[in-house]
């Protein structure tokens, strides 16, 4: 698929992989860019795109990405702009990372994983980034439809594709019971949606970036990504937020690309 001339969805566009796959995307021609995010720094965002490519081909929605209503305004908004988007990447997350039993030294009872937190990070992880992509293929469906089109045929062109951003900590880290679970449920999404979508011409991967230099990272504090995570990282450094955005790119651009891409810089979890 030709990412020139294409319309883009992608949430956590305010930050991180999101902005900066935003900004790549734009470099590489899309005609406009749906960047979604609850926080204020999208419209900062927006304009750092638009102004990159001096041209305004990008939109800010602003919204909570797991409430139903927002999703629905924000496809029937860019639908009806420019019809169906092409290439949807529901990059937004979030984590709440503690161990998942802790004893309390003062009392020796054991302190499990909040399920309030639990049920927020799969909230916000797994079930919203699935709805989006649904919400993808299901727009894609109906203009296909209406123009009395079925079965996909190869000789039509890939018609979207859907990238979801997965984590190596889908194979399991200590203190993100909840944020691994979610990543990891990504990949069966994934490989049942792109099972299905494929009669619309849609394709449906994952990619597991490795620690890269992103809030969510960085909140973790330098000492502790001195001590825990670059001496596990072959690179010895933080993946660059571009990097994985190049990534997403190669996915979408390569119809060969399916499955899941681990662009983890050679990090692997210390078994200590």
């Amino acid at each position: 698929m030709d990412i020139k001339g294409k319309i883009a969805i992608v949430t956590g566009a305010a930050s991180g992989i999101g902005r900066a796959l935003s900004l790549e995307l734009a470099r590489r021609g899309v005609k406009a860019i749906a960047m979604v995010d609850q926080s204020e720094e999208i419209t900062i965002a927006v304009e750092q795109v638009n102004n990159e490519v001096n041209a305004d081909i990008a939109y800010a929605y602003k919204g909570n990405t797991a409430d139903p209503g927002f999703r629905t305004k924000v496809f029937d908004d860019i639908t009806g702009k420019f019809g169906p988007a092409n290439i949807c990447v529901p990059a937004a997350g979030i984590t709440r990372d503690r161990l998942a039993v802790k004893i309390n030294k003062e009392t020796g009872q054991a302190n499990i994983y909040p399920l309030e937190d639990f049920r927020l990070v799969v909230e916000v992880n797994l079930i919203a980034p699935v709805y989006w992509a649904m919400e993808f293929v299901a727009r894609i469906a109906e203009a296909r439809n209406s123009q009395g089109l079925r079965k996909w045929d190869p000789d039509e062109g890939v018609q979207g594709t859907v990238v979801f951003v997965g984590s190596i900590s889908s194979q399991g880290n200590k203190g993100q019971i909840s944020y691994s679970s979610t990543k990891a449920g990504l990949e069966g999404a994934a490989a049942t949606l792109t099972q299905e979508a494929i009669f619309h011409g849609i394709r449906c991967s994952v990619i597991h970036p490795g620690f890269t230099d992103t809030p969510m990272v960085r909140v973790m504090g330098d000492d502790y990504i001195a001590k825990y995570i670059l001496p596990e990282t072959q690179l010895g450094r933080l993946i660059k937020p571009v990097e994985i955005a190049d990534a997403i790119c190669f996915m979408i651009s390569n119809s060969a690309i399916s499955g899941e891409l681990w662009a983890d810089a050679g990090w692997h979890p210390s078994p200590n």
